[in-house]
C-alpha cells in the first residue's frame, strides 16, 4: 500500500505541461485487492486536487495528493498518506515537496527544495524514532518527484508516442533519484467500474534502483490514461506476490476539457 500515489504517478516527463495545472481540478481514485481466492475488495481512496497558492511571496500551483484506507479497513492497515507539491507557475518549475506519511507503525515526513539554477534538490526527511536527515542530490532534466510526473505525463500529444518504445527518467523519492522505465503498449478500450468504456494509451511501467538501471523481470505495473486532451490516468493494475492491487478514477470534476474520450 506504500506509495499509492507513486503508483498513480508515473509516466512521461515531457514538455509543454501548462495546461494541466488546473485550478479547480479534483480526482478521486479507489483502491483495491483481489486475488484468487479473495473477492476484489475497495480498501483505500486517493484524492488529487488543485489550487493556487503563495511560496516565497509568489503564487504557485499546489497539488495536494492524499491517500487514505477506507473505515472498514483502518483498524487493520491505518494508512494516511498526503503529498503537496508547489510548482512555479511561470517557470512550471516544481520548487517545494512535502510529504506526511502514516502506514501503521511506519511514519515518513519529508520536504524536497529544488534549486534548479545549481541544479540540485535539498532533502530533508524524518522515520519515526530516527533522527532527521539531510542530503543534497544533483538533478537533471529527466528529474521529478512523484507528483510532478502525475502532471508531467499528461501533456504528451498521442502522435508522439510509438507502440513498443522504451523511455527511461528519474524520480526523487525519499532521498534517492530512482530510475523508472516506461514502455507505451498502444491504444486500448478500457471499462472503468461505474464510469463506463474509455478511449486510452497503455503503458508499462517498472521501478528501477537507484545505483542505476537495474530492473526485475515481472515486475511491471501497467497504467491507462484517457486519450484525450485531459490526459487523466484512469486505471492502474500492479501485480503483487498474492494478487494484484488496482487503483480506478471514480469522480473527476473541474476539468479543463471535456472528457473526449469517453465511448456513448
Amino acid at each position: 500500500m506504500r506509495h499509492l500515489l507513486l503508483l498513480i504517478g508515473l509516466l512521461l516527463p515531457l514538455s509543454g505541461w501548462a495546461q494541466l495545472y488546473h485550478p479547480g481540478e479534483e480526482l478521486e481514485y479507489r483502491v483495491s485487492y483481489r486475488a484468487r481466492l479473495f473477492p476484489n475488495t475497495e480498501v483505500a481512496t486517493v484524492v488529487v486536487k488543485t489550487d493556487i497558492d503563495t511560496l516565497d511571496q509568489a503564487p504557485h500551483y499546489r497539488i495536494v495528493g492524499h491517500g487514505k484506507t477506507l473505515p472498514t479497513y483502518r483498524l487493520f492497515f491505518p494508512l494516511d498518506d498526503r503529498y503537496t507539491i508547489h510548482v512555479d507557475t511561470t517557470s512550471l518549475r516544481t520548487r517545494r515537496f512535502a510529504s506526511d506519511i502514516h502506514e501503521g507503525d511506519y511514519t515518513f515526513r519529508s520536504h524536497y527544495d529544488y534549486d534548479w539554477e545549481q541544479m540540485e534538490v535539498r532533502t530533508w526527511s524524518q522515520s519515526r524514532k530516527r533522527t532527521p536527515k539531510e542530503y543534497t542530490l544533483t538533478l537533471s532534466e529527466r528529474s521529478m518527484d512523484p507528483i510532478s510526473l502525475f502532471f508531467n505525463m499528461r501533456t504528451v500529444a498521442s502522435e508522439n508516442f510509438h507502440e513498443g518504445e522504451e523511455l527511461r527518467l528519474e524520480m526523487v523519492l525519499e532521498d534517492t533519484v530512482r530510475h523508472l522505465r516506461l514502455r507505451y503498449l498502444g491504444r486500448e478500450e478500457k471499462k472503468i467500474r461505474s464510469l463506463g468504456r474509455f478511449r486510452t494509451l497503455k503503458f508499462a511501467c517498472q521501478l528501477g534502483t537507484s545505483e542505476g538501471y537495474s530492473f526485475t523481470d515481472g515486475d511491471e505495473f501497467f497504467i491507462w490514461i484517457s486519450d484525450d486532451r485531459n490526459r487523466i490516468p484512469l486505471w492502474l493494475e500492479s501485480p503483487i506476490r498474492i494478487g494484484s492491487i488496482q487503483a480506478y478514477i471514480v469522480d473527476l470534476r473541474g476539468l479543463k476539457y471535456p472528457i473526449e474520450s469517453k465511448i456513448k
